[in-house]
């Protein structure tokens, strides 16, 4: 990259006009990079994590420390009740104020997190659409059952392929929650969902936007899921699963990775280490489904990382490829 360009990156930072995400699969190394990068580049750090909005969820979110806070402003962390629902709506029209109010302090606003459908409701915007409607769902699937039955598996996805073909194309066909989704935007709006994603605008009508992810060989980060949860078990899993079990959870709060495994422990349906096996295996899976979500952008600029790099490491070279051009 020449001079001009690089001036011309340092320009769009200092006015404003420049956001950088950094995403990718739980326990990989991001918030400790995220916190010295952000020293680096002059940024606050905005979490794009679906769970550690909730208050009180701390150990099983694996939340930024308040000690982490304080190096480093982050927002989005301890903003509402677990008794409350909270969707990639309600993040999208908070995060776009504190962006907003991160630049007007003349700093770079970085996105910090590894719920991927977060970060795509930010970046691209949501499609307008009805409110959603739990017993269309129910009816489809249903309607699926008692096909499939009938030896047509594939009654709903043909259904789609019909309704909104161009929607069909990048489902699978055995995803069948999103293809009650689609079919359910269809008959609620009575419009496909490939029409109304047309008139949505995101942040890369009015913002330069840099996507990160980091990425580690796969035993790698597999042992440190593997270590990370048992380290969750020692600082009081259980003891912070049983408070919860004690109140009215919403239901998006209620699907954080932790609550069923040490649930049905608390329930005395499993041993402890039976709920600590479940909960290693369901985490090293959800891993794999962020992999796969993120790797369907191609927007995004990878970085391998791995242990033998310190996190400030990771930081130097992600602010050297920044400085460069990206």
């Amino acid at each position: 990259m020449d001079t001009e360009q690089k001036y011309t990156l340092k320009n769009k930072i200092k006015n404003g006009s420049t956001i950088f995400f950094l995403v990718g699969p739980t326990a990989v190394g991001k918030t400790e990079v995220a916190i010295e990068l952000a020293k680096m580049i002059n940024a606050e750090i905005i979490s794009c994590d679906s769970m550690q909005v909730y208050k009180g969820i701390d150990i099983i979110s694996q939340k930024v420390t308040r000690r982490q806070r304080k190096e480093i402003l982050h927002h989005m962390i301890d903003i509402i009740s677990p008794s409350k629902n909270f969707n990639a709506a309600d993040y999208r029209k908070k995060a776009l104020k504190i962006i907003k109010q991160i630049h007007k302090k003349g700093k770079t606003p970085l996105v910090v997190g590894g719920t991927a459908f977060y970060m795509k409701a930010l970046i691209d915007g949501l499609f307008p659409s009805a409110k959603p409607d739990l017993e269309l769902r129910e009816r489809l699937k249903k309607e699926a059952e008692v096909k499939a039955e009938a030896e047509e598996k594939d009654y709903l996805y043909k259904k789609l392929q019909t309704t909104d073909p161009e929607t069909a194309k990048i489902i699978h066909p055995n995803d069948a929650k999103r293809i009650i989704r689609a079919l359910e935007v269809c008959i609620k709006n009575n419009a496909p969902m490939s029409e109304l994603k047309k008139k949505t605008k995101g942040l890369t009508n009015d913002y330069d936007v840099k996507i990160f992810c980091l990425n580690r060989p796969r035993e790698e980060l597999y042992d440190r899921i593997n270590k990370r949860t048992e380290k969750m078990f020692k600082a009081g899993a259980i003891a912070e699963c049983a408070r919860l079990k004690n109140k009215r959870l919403s239901l998006t709060a209620s699907q954080i990775l932790g609550c069923k495994e040490i649930f049905t422990y608390l329930d005395k349906k499993c041993t402890k280490t039976e709920a600590i096996e479940n909960l290693k295996q369901n985490t090293r899976r959800f891993a794999k489904r962020q992999l796969s979500w993120f790797r369907n952008d191609e927007r995004i600029k990878w970085v391998e990382v791995s242990d033998n790099k310190t996190a400030k490491e990771i930081a130097e070279r992600l602010n050297e490829i920044i400085s460069n051009g990206v």
